[in-house]
Order: structure tokens, then C-alpha cells, then sequence
């Protein structure tokens, strides 16, 4: 079989879309030495995955070759690359991030699209409004064009149904995977030379995602103000919405104890997680959330939101909160701190739970699709 992905966030995006993409390309890819691969994407960028890709003999990469396609590189996605599924007969192309080609329809092998979620539909007021309309045309598209969709959460699906009246029997839950390396046990060694490469202390909670409105990192930092002594470290890309955060730092008076990463090399946060005594994700609402899944698979305790994906991703031994409440966050907070019994029954259930999410499963529900 001749498989091919639009690989645009596996090479362009450091975390969410192009963590999925990367980890079920390189899943597939690695167990399916029989099959060929093509990775079409408008650009190269992150370089560890390309190196890893790369020297595959079953795997080829697809950029624009022609000048008018290098100077339209989104009209390539979108229109070029149906073409080259038919001239190098791919057998099965797989839109990773939402989308899939418009004309599509032109395609002669099977068609699958991931639908991460639909918030854009939900919380219409954290996009602009052009954005919104250019999301639900493509997002659209993809799910009335596609003969499988994937959707990573059953809150997705049930929104897919919902907003666009796709019939369930075409979607297929899979839930999302993360990285082998959150399974897999860290010598103490390893561990300190992470804190020490990234200047951390041997204690602290933990957020990792986008500082943006939706993620709700402000709740944290109005919550830190009643948990005494241990900092806070935030790995994530910073938004606009970060200057309400650093506003609020400073007017609780936070700044010795939330300490801000961006750009941590992936191969390096499963060190950074195993360290964490909490970790914390207030988010309003996600179409999955890979960190908290990161954290069970890397026995760290989870705080996190009432409603949306949280239960089906978090599994009934985390903690939930509303996502408007500092007070019941920080609450929790401090009884997790003082209760090492709490949370060693935590982290031991989470790590069973987190099972279910665990690469080779995640592979075997993929092929299932794939019919390979």
C-alpha cells in the first residue's frame, strides 16, 4: 500500500497538531516496512523529525517544486496536491490537521481526515472572524469529502454530528497517542541534568500549552497566590494573552515563583514532566489535550477542568475543577501537596489509565482504519 499524509504541522508545528503528526507518521511509518510513504508538506522546518524521516527507504518527502507553486504554497496544498496522489498512485491519503484538498473529489484512492475539534464553532469569540469563516469552510469540506473521519475525542464526534450533520457511522473515535518516551522510566541522572539545562528547581507545578485565552492559564497564576512556597513552570509558545498573565504576575506579586520555557525540544519534556509534583491543565474546553496524557504516562498528578474532553482524556482518578473557581484550584492544590498518599494513588491509577492512550495502542486502532 502506498500511503500518503499531509505532513504540513508533522514538519511546521513545535507542539498540538504537529505533536499528532509526527507521532502517527513515525508509529506507521516504522511498523509498516512493507508499504511506501509520502509526507507532502508546503515546507521543511523542524529538523529532528525531517532527519528521522528522511533516511527511510519507505518514506519520501513532497514539497513544491514548480516557482508558481513555492510562491502559493497554500493554493499547493489545497489544489496541487491531488494531482500528485494520482501520478504517484498513493492508495490512501490522510489529512492529519482538518483539512483535505478541495478538489479531493479528484482523488481515486481512499480519503481520511483527523478532526481535531470544532471551538472555532464553539467559542466563536476567541477568533477573528475571518479566521472563523476560513476554519468552518475548510474544516466543512473535509468531513463531507472524506470516506473516514477521525475524530480523537467522543466529544469531537459528537460536535462533528452536531454542527455539520455527518452521519456517526463515518467517524471513528481514535483517541490520541503522545511520544513512547513519557512511558519509559528516567535515570536520576538524566533528570538532573534536565533541571540543570533548563535552570529548575527539584520542585514544581507544572502547565504545558499555548498561553492563550482558551487554556486558561490565568486561573493558575491567581491560584498560586494561595499555595505557599513552590513555583510554577509554563512550557508554551506566548500569545497576546500573556500580557494579562505577566499583568497579574505582577500584581500578585509572582514573579521569583512562575518561571516561563518556550521552545523546549521535544526529546527533553518527558524529564521536564517527571519532575513536576502537580501538573495542571484549567483549560475551558480541547478537543483531546495531549499534556494530560503526557502527565498520566508520566506518573504526575492531574488537575483539571469540569466538562468538555477532560473525563474521557483525564480518566476517573483526576482531579477536576471549574475553570472559573481560583479558589477551588488552589484548594486542590494544597491538599495534593500535603497528601504524598494522594498522590501516589493518583499517579499509580493515572499510569494504568494512561494505557489505554499508549502508542502501540494507538497504532493498532490506526491500521484498523488504514486497512493495511
Amino acid at each position: 500500500m502506498h500511503i500518503g499524509f499531509d505532513a504540513k504541522r508533522a514538519f511546521l508545528n513545535t507542539s498540538g497538531l504537529g505533536n499528532y503528526s509526527r507521532t502517527l507518521i513515525e508509529l506507521v511509518v516504522n511498523a509498516e516496512k512493507k508499504s511506501q510513504f509520502t509526507l507532502f508538506t508546503p515546507k521543511l522546518k523542524e529538523e529532528n523529525f525531517y532527519n528521522s524521516i528522511n533516511n527511510l527507504p519507505n518514506c519520501t518527502i513532497e514539497t513544491p517544486t514548480r516557482f508558481i507553486d513555492k510562491s502559493l504554497r497554500s493554493h499547493w496544498r489545497s489544489f496541487g496536491i491531488t494531482k500528485l496522489l494520482n501520478l504517484k498512485k498513493i492508495d490512501l491519503y490522510h489529512g492529519l490537521s482538518n483539512e483535505l484538498p478541495f478538489n479531493i473529489k479528484n482523488f481515486k484512492g481512499k480519503k481520511i481526515v483527523t478532526i481535531h475539534d470544532l471551538i472555532f464553532l464553539r467559542y466563536p469569540k476567541l477568533y477573528p472572524f475571518i479566521d472563523r469563516k476560513i476554519y468552518n469552510k475548510k474544516f466543512y469540506h473535509a468531513c463531507k469529502s472524506a470516506d473516514t473521519i477521525i475524530a480523537i475525542s467522543q466529544e469531537t464526534k459528537n460536535d462533528i454530528i452536531n454542527f455539520y450533520s455527518i452521519p456517526q457511522a463515518k467517524i471513528k473515535v481514535v483517541y490520541q497517542s503522545c511520544n513512547a518516551k513519557f512511558y519509559e522510566n528516567i535515570s536520576r541522572a538524566d533528570l538532573d541534568k534536565m533541571l540543570s539545562l533548563y535552570k529548575l528547581p527539584h520542585e514544581y507545578l507544572l502547565y504545558v500549552g499555548t498561553i492563550e485565552e482558551r487554556k486558561n492559564l490565568l486561573l493558575i497564576i491567581k491560584a498560586l497566590s494561595q499555595v505557599k512556597d513552590i513555583p510554577l513552570v509554563v512550557v508554551g509558545r506566548k500569545r497576546k494573552y500573556f500580557q494579562k498573565v505577566k499583568e497579574q504576575i505582577l500584581k500578585l506579586g509572582l514573579q521569583s515563583r512562575v518561571i516561563f520555557l518556550e521552545n523546549v525540544a521535544n526529546h527533553d519534556l518527558p524529564a521536564i514532566y517527571r519532575q513536576a509534583k502537580i501538573f495542571i491543565y484549567p483549560s475551558f474546553f480541547e478537543g483531546f489535550g495531549i499534556p494530560i496524557v503526557e502527565a498520566l504516562a508520566s506518573r504526575i498528578p492531574v488537575i483539571t477542568t469540569k466538562g468538555s474532553c477532560f473525563l474521557e482524556t483525564a480518566g476517573p482518578n483526576s482531579i477536576y475543577i471549574n475553570p472559573n473557581n481560583e479558589y477551588e484550584l488552589a484548594e486542590n492544590i494544597n491538599f495534593l501537596l500535603k497528601s504524598k498518599q494522594q498522590r501516589k494513588e493518583q499517579t499509580e491509577k493515572g499510569f494504568i489509565y494512561a494505557q489505554k492512550f499508549h502508542p502501540k495502542t494507538y497504532l493498532n486502532e490506526i491500521l484498523k482504519i488504514y486497512n493495511v
